[in-house]
């Protein structure tokens, strides 16, 4: 005859928070019961090395899960450590009441450690009733001499324990299912469950016959034990790719934090292609069970390129294991596992050189990002910032920390010029003054180099210094050429001050120009042309609003026959010589990608043709 029992004083309501509550999808139930069949076979392996009386020793330790949709139920099967009748009351009757983490203690009051025991609040078995209609727990004690029973409860507030036959060692749970969650009856969903959460327990699990835990946790591996090929086959299972890896970085830490992790970069850059912005994808895992699938806070968000997996025994989880408690551990966690892959990629950029060119080539613009947002990791990012220089041949990059080695001793600042093009740039008036001084220059082509210089403002105590930014400083430079008399390179300018008007905010005489008769700096040191011109796209279709006017610096260079010519034709033929004004400021505009409008430009040529 069945035994009833009551549940422990307000059972009712505490069930109701584990259904209701306490965990966010109904799919969870799945692990949890999976993780609490691998707890149980975890126990039994350690009892076998001090108990020689076994109960059925020669069943395989393995979980058979069992889907019955005609019967609407679902059984899930281990042949682990059982429980008898006090036990099943003991453990099933008594919310909170852990079995594993009592057994735990045990093992480590006795000096021994078990990390591969899953379970630590003693609610999960309890989730069966998010879908149950009625739960019936069949169970055997490891030892020979106690009958096995089956625990029966539908979760209303009382239980049965009632002695059977036919039941082997170890625990079956056997779910009717609700009309709600007739999808659990389905082995295909079944197996989409296990598969994203069970997909790294210890032991085999069997869905109808069939093995589905087939890829192990390689991260609890030693890497001298593993392959490239399963290495590439667990990426694809964890990534859901068909390429393999570029880079990898398998690391084990156990101070300050425990951490097993393998990290993968894969061959593409998939943002870069235009596609959607990439979501995190390194899974968090503890003792081999998936805790969160895209955690959006364990990575700097530039590392949502890398793939992989962190499982972690020290994380504080939340009584559902679906959350973690302590946000300060985890941001420790996180920074533990960016430094390592800094460092690994500082490496790889020293000892493999062309491959990391190639890495870079494809996800240097998370690098760029980091660099310019990420202010724990900054230096680390900036010292793998790669870019072409005045010194460097057309596809060939330098390193900041290699322009650092090779700047004289008097020079202060590293230089960047940024542009469309190697050829614009080097074609640009702004490269003349640094080029006759024997300065490298960094030359930067991505919209997004102006952000990061701006941000990062400087490397190695050395400020980052735009060069065509109008307070630059040049040291003194023996220029060839006879410049323009003193006295009417004055009057030229405040002409060309008067002539341009709110054009340009100054003028005034260059010593950064060799070839160009002048050049124009931008006098808004918060709105570079790149920004400007960033902003400018970005405006709604539609809004006519006039940008601001361009303020810039007019620089002249006093040697150029151009600036000679301007200076004689200003006193014999103004017309003529407003035409060449506009047109010297226009193209100086234009060299600096900032000029809006050439039509204009375009009309006063002619003019000026028309009087050759």
């Amino acid at each position: 005859m069945p035994e009833t029992h009551e549940f422990q004083a307000e059972i009712k309501q505490l069930l109701d928070i584990v259904v209701h509550s306490l965990y966010t999808e109904k799919e969870i139930f799945v692990r949890e019961l999976v993780s609490n069949a691998s707890d149980a076979l975890e126990k039994l392996r350690h009892t076998q090395l001090t108990e020689k009386d076994i109960a059925d020793g020669d069943l395989a330790l393995e979980i058979n899960i069992t889907t019955d949709e005609e019967a609407k139920t679902l059984t899930i099967e281990d042949h682990g450590i059982g429980m008898n009748a006090e036990e099943l009351v003991q453990f099933l009757g008594t919310i909170a009441h852990s079995g594993s983490k009592a057994f735990l203690d045990a093992i480590k009051e006795g000096g021994a450690k078990n990390d591969n025991l899953i379970g630590q609040f003693g609610v999960g078995f309890y989730s069966a009733f998010m879908v149950a209609k009625s739960v019936k727990v069949y169970s055997k004690s490891f030892r020979a001499d106690e009958p096995a029973n089956v625990w029966t409860s539908d979760g209303s507030g009382s239980y049965t324990v009632e002695e059977v036959t036919d039941q082997k060692r170890g625990t079956k749970i056997v779910i009717e299912l609700k009309d709600d969650a007739e999808d659990y009856a389905k082995k295909d969903h079944v197996k989409t469950v296990l598969e994203r959460y069970s997909s790294f327990v210890s032991f085999p699990v069997n869905l109808d016959g069939d093995h589905v835990n087939t890829v192990s946790a390689l991260w609890l591996r030693s890497k001298n034990e593993i392959t490239d090929e399963e290495y590439t086959e667990f990426y694809k299972f964890q990534a859901h790719a068909y390429d393999e890896p570029r880079l990898k970085l398998h690391f084990s830490a156990d101070a300050p934090l425990s951490i097993n992790s393998i990290l993968f970069v894969p061959q593409s850059n998939t943002e870069k292609f235009g596609m959607t912005r990439a979501e995190p994808a390194v899974s968090l895992y503890c003792r081999k069970v998936l805790i969160d699938p895209a955690p959006k806070d364990l990575l700097p968000e530039w590392g949502r390129f890398l793939k992989g997996v962190v499982d972690s025994e020290d994380l504080p989880l939340n009584i559902s294991r679906e959350t973690m408690q302590d946000r300060a551990l985890i941001e420790k966690l996180g920074k533990v596992i960016t430094t390592r892959f800094l460092k690994f990629l500082a490496d790889e950029a020293k000892k493999r050189p062309e491959d990391f060119d190639k890495f870079y080539a494809e996800f240097g613009i998370f690098i760029k990002e980091g660099a310019a947002t990420d202010h724990t990791h900054k230096d680390a990012l900036a010292k793998l910032l790669r870019f072409e220089s005045s010194r460097t041949d057309a596809g060939k990059t330098t390193s900041l920390t290699d322009y650092v080695s090779r700047m004289g001793e008097e020079q202060k600042e590293i230089y960047f010029l940024i542009g469309p093009s190697r050829d614009a740039i080097d074609r640009g008036p702004y490269l003349e003054g640094l080029k006759a001084r024997n300065l490298e220059v960094i030359y930067c082509f991505e919209n997004v180099d102006d952000y990061v210089m701006r941000n990062l403002r400087e490397f190695d105590g050395k400020n980052l210094t735009a060069a065509d930014s109008a307070d630059l400083k040049l040291g003194d430079h023996e220029a060839e050429g006879e410049a323009l008399e003193k006295d009417k390179l004055d009057a030229l300018i405040k002409w060309l001050k008067e002539t341009l008007g709110k054009k340009v905010a100054e003028v005034k005489s260059s010593d950064r120009l060799v070839d160009s008769p002048a050049a124009v700096l931008n006098a808004d040191q918060f709105m570079s042309p790149q920004m400007r011109q960033m902003m400018k796209s970005m405006k709604p279709e539609g809004d006519d609003a006039e940008a601001p006017p361009v303020q810039v610096h007019l620089e002249l260079n006093p040697r150029h026959a151009v600036i000679k010519k301007l200076s004689e034709v200003k006193d014999s033929n103004e017309g003529k010589a407003v035409l060449m004004a506009e047109q010297l400021h226009d193209n100086a505009l234009l060299a600096a990608g900032l000029l809006e409008d050439p039509s204009t430009m375009v009309q006063r040529l002619y003019k000026l043709l028309e009087q050759v």
